[in-house]
């Protein structure tokens, strides 16, 4: 048979040549990357020197011209165009360039509260600053550590009432290596930098108190360095695929089964799912599911209100990017062997290309799961069973934001299903502690004490997701079904029984839902119907719901407003895609998903955006330390009444694949 690694490299081939017709979605391009740069630099109309880009990322056509040409592909594409956020003299600049005609359609200084994107090298040159600073060596030296083993990083600040910005600075906080690179359970306390970056200068230093650093011992995590008695152990599994992955790449579309979608990569967003449709093979025909799905934003506030603590509320996708924050899979261990890798870009500081290697991997994946069964025996003399394999299609991503890693899958199956899922893993954000022992706690320490000297602090993570459903079309309704207790009529012994009353929603601030009760949510679409007479639709399955339990007032929930509910409905607008806003960092809680829909527009019958989030509340233990088995969360976007039937009830069974037996009593 062909070699797997034939086909393996053959698609890698096949990645690397550009599509004839380029996608008007197609993230930019590095030449693209250096071109915008060229014509922003090179603008007779400006004069900003040390001019820094903070976000560099495609301006999309509009919703209506993709459309159109969707409609007819084969014409050539609209014209390229990109979205820049620049810092120069203390300001953000906005700036639309046209790629097509070399020139700078529009540009204006913002105005308003809160700043853009951090980039990788302000960061690096913020954490450099101390190394340089007196006081700062002279502490580390009063506590016996050796500076070379210090670890710094940079922590966003938040924002407290201050009536006007007080710049755009951030806080160095330092960690301590020696002996084990698990830095972020060992935090040098007390010690606390503040830096302006667009100054660059130290504006600010303390240092409070000296804590003991928690032991590295028990803390190192790398595989390597890991000694007996280790845990128990399983024989290699792996994923054979004699004649090749069923799906297809050209150029970031991807085609599998009955789906076709288009991948993108954002700096802030990450990985970027567009234009999903799926073939309905009764109609005969690719059927509208989704025009765009992305992570929005994602809100973690710690609950430890003390000096140096209380300003660790962390809006990641704005304030760090969840694209910038991607890290590179790795086969085998990330993504399994059957896996193909997409590579991503963003812009640097200084507007130049950086690839992310690997930023993305999909893959078909196959553990068992049984899409559809059914075994009959009731009737007599015969016995039926029928069963067929669910194999779905991933495409996953990971971003590293200092000490944890987001896992995000999303999950295309047969059934026409989307599945969106996250697993949280990485180090907890730990504390210093005097104490050693449970025994000696008798204070609130914000936490649990998961080691000697070390206080996990209780967090939330809340990932809110941009979900532009067009279910069949643009126009779309919001439909929500709640399951009614009813009393019998005594006709019968039952006394009670529940049935769904399906309210169709018409604002904003009626679509604003948690799903903690039991509920039924749909996007429908109210211009269509099967041929019974139902709405065709999409039925959500929500995520795990964390109801927030920070007050209303408090100036994280105010900033993180999008966490007050987990599910919300907005008409399409093509400025409200950021749930915490575009300008993220020190920002005022003043364009938010929350402030959005206080507008409680009109979303019945309209190209509407459904956001949902998924939340955690996260009170550590000891078994999540010194690294955390990842905990998993998700929701389901999953057919109703979409399809006049069971679209996978003649999926063929599949052909057997000749493997050597294996015998499980083999040592």
């Amino acid at each position: 048979m062909a070699s797997t690694f034939t086909v393996f490299f053959s698609l890698l081939f096949l990645l690397s040549i550009p599509s004839i017709l380029s996608h008007p979605l197609d993230p930019l391009t590095p030449l693209e990357i250096k071109q915008v740069t060229k014509i922003i630099k090179g603008s007779r109309a400006l004069s900003l020197a040390n001019l820094t880009f903070q976000y560099v990322g495609l301006n999309e056509p509009s919703k209506s011209t993709i459309l159109s040409w969707l409609s007819n592909p084969t014409k050539e594409s609209p014209p390229r165009q990109a979205f820049v956020i620049a810092r120069a003299y203390e300001k953000s600049y906005e700036f639309v360039v046209s790629l097509s005609h070399g020139s700078i359609i529009s540009q204006h200084i913002y105005n308003g509260t809160g700043f853009p994107l951090l980039n990788l090298e302000e960061q690096s040159a913020a954490n450099d600053l101390a190394f340089k600073y007196p006081p700062f060596i002279k502490s580390i030296k009063k506590r016996g550590l050796d500076i070379k083993d210090v670890v710094p990083s940079v922590f966003t600040v938040g924002w407290y009432g201050e009536k006007s910005m007080s710049g755009r600075v951030v806080k160095v906080l330092f960690f301590y290596k020696g002996g084990s690179p698990n830095v972020w359970v060992r935090p040098i306390e007390g010690i606390a930098v503040l830096v302006d970056l667009d100054k660059m200068v130290i504006v600010k230093y303390s240092d409070s108190e000296v804590v003991p650093i928690p032991k590295a011992e028990g803390t190192e995590y790398r595989g390597s360095k890991m000694r007996p008695p280790f845990a128990a152990e399983t024989k290699p599994i792996t994923v054979v695929q004699p004649h090749g992955p069923s799906f297809k790449i050209n150029g970031h579309t991807i085609s599998w089964a009955d789906w076709n979608l288009h991948l993108a990569f954002d700096v802030r967003a990450g990985l970027v799912i567009s234009l999903a449709t799926i073939f309905d093979s009764i109609e005969d025909k690719h059927r509208q599911v989704l025009y765009k799905g992305h992570v929005s934003e994602l809100f973690v506030p710690y609950m430890d209100p003390t000096e140096e603590w209380y300003y660790r509320t962390f809006l990641d996708a704005g304030e760090f990017g969840l694209g910038l924050s991607t890290v590179s899979l790795q086969q085998h261990t990330d993504c399994p062997a059957n896996a193909i890798f997409m590579d991503g870009y963003h812009a640097n500081q200084d507007g130049e290309p950086v690839k992310v290697s690997n930023a993305f991997c999909v893959f078909e994946r196959y553990a068992g799961d049984i899409a559809w069964r059914h075994t009959e025996s009731a009737i007599s003399g015969e016995m039926i069973t029928e069963v067929r394999p669910g194999v779905s299609l991933i495409v996953r991503t990971v971003s590293t934001i200092g000490n944890y890693d987001y896992i995000m899958d999303w999950e295309f199956k047969k059934s026409g299903s989307i599945k969106f899922g996250v697993g949280l893993s990485g180090i907890l954000e730990a504390k210093a502690s005097t104490y050693t022992h449970k025994k000696q706690v008798k204070e609130d320490i914000y936490g649990t004490l998961v080691t000697e000297n070390t206080i996990a602090i209780n967090h939330d993570h809340y990932i809110t997701c941009y979900l532009d459903l067009d279910i069949d079309g643009e126009k779309n309704s919001f439909v929500k079904g709640k399951m009614k207790t009813m009393r019998t009529d005594g006709s019968t012994p039952r006394k009670s029984y529940w049935t769904m009353i399906r309210e169709p929603v018409k604002t904003e601030l009626d679509a604003r839902i948690w799903t903690d009760k039991p509920i039924e949510l749909l996007i429908v679409n109210p211009n269509k119907f099967t041929k019974i007479g139902n709405q065709v639709g999409y039925r959500l399955i929500p995520g795990p719901a964390a109801i927030p339990l920070l007050l209303e007032d408090d100036y994280p929930q105010i900033r993180g407003a999008f966490s007050n509910y987990n599910v919300w409905i907005t008409p399409y607008n093509r400025s409200e895609r950021w749930a915490g806003g575009l300008y993220a960092d020190r920002s005022h809680g003043d364009d938010t998903l929350f402030t959005w829909t206080n507008r409680n527009r009109d979303i019945d019958d309209k190209d509407i955006v459904l956001w949902h989030t998924i939340g955690f509340h996260h009170s550590p233990s000891q078994d999540e330390f010194p690294v955390m088995p990842t905990l998993n969360g998700g929701f389901e976007l999953r057919p109703s009444n979409f399809f006049e039937s069971n679209p996978i009830l003649n999926l063929r069974p599949p052909k057997p694949v000749d493997l050597p037996t294996c015998n499980a009593t083999t040592p």
